[in-house]
This record gives C-alpha cells, sequence and structure tokens, in this order.
C-alpha cells in the first residue's frame, strides 16, 4: 500500500497553505494498492517533534475501503468519513505549527488497512482514540512524512 499527496513529495516541506501560517487546510491526500481483506481505512497525522508529546493534527475514521483518496480542503462538517477532535481542539484538520525557532518537524501521515468496515467509536472522540483502535484492526500502514518548520 502506498501514501502520496500531489502537494509536497515524500520527507519534503509541506506547502505553507496546509499549515498554520497559511490557509491552515488538509493537503490532498490518494493511496493505492491495499492488500486483500482490506474492509476499511482509518487516517492519522500527527507530529512526534511536538514539545511534551506527539501531537495530533487529525484523525479520519470509517473511511469505505473503497475509497482511494481525500480532496485538498477536506471539509470539517463533512459526517463521512466521521473526524475526530485533534489536539487543537477542533474536529477536522489542524496543519503544521510548530514552535518558531524549532528545526523542522516531522508530520507523519499515517494510512491504515482494516479487517473491518467500522471502528467501534462513538462521535466526538480524539484522534488518540482513532489511533488505538485503528491498530487493533490493522492488517496494513502507509505512511507519507512531510517537513515544515516555521521561520
Amino acid at each position: 500500500m502506498r501514501l502520496t499527496s500531489s502537494a509536497f513529495a515524500p520527507n519534503g516541506r509541506i506547502p505553507v497553505q496546509f499549515t498554520c501560517d497559511g490557509a491552515d487546510v488538509s493537503p490532498p491526500l490518494a493511496w493505492s494498492d491495499p492488500p486483500a481483506g482490506t474492509r476499511g481505512f482509518a487516517l492519522i497525522c500527527a507530529d512526534p517533534d511536538a514539545p511534551g508529546r506527539v501531537w495530533h493534527h487529525w484523525g479520519m475514521y470509517n473511511v469505505p475501503a473503497a475509497t482511494r483518496s481525500l480532496t485538498e480542503h477536506w471539509p470539517e462538517a463533512s459526517r463521512t468519513p466521521s473526524q475526530a477532535i485533534n489536539d487543537f481542539g477542533r474536529i477536522g484538520y489542524g496543519g503544521p505549527c510548530p514552535p518558531r525557532g524549532d528545526a523542522a518537524h516531522h508530520y507523519h501521515f499515517q494510512l491504515y488497512a482494516l479487517d473491518v468496515a467500522q471502528l467501534s467509536l462513538g462521535p466526538n472522540v480524539y484522534c488518540h482514540h482513532v489511533d488505538a483502535a485503528a491498530r487493533l484492526h490493522t492488517i496494513a500502514v502507509a505512511e507519507l512524512i512531510g517537513l515544515y518548520g516555521r521561520r
């Protein structure tokens, strides 16, 4: 399974429009070749370089198995697939926003291929709940890492 973005290359710089310094909209993502038995997907975007702990920027779950992409600026109000509450305290995507002066942080977009169509999560769950639930049903993971530092 492979996860890509038309907005940035693997280990490349995430463009400003997808960060807190720009429009703070989600980047376009696409994936291919999920393994046999994939019944659904979950997506997590997290910054392990954040001070103190891993910072979750986005969580999406109950993504249908036939889905192969997410458009740029995925709407927070979209009911399908479900989106989690990020560590900024809001539902949907919150772009990279590392402290000024830090070296560039690594933003890990992880797509989980799941052996279930739906995770047993209700509304108003946090990204770390999605991550934990997805790991219990993962049959494959694809990862795309982007970098961003504030000048």
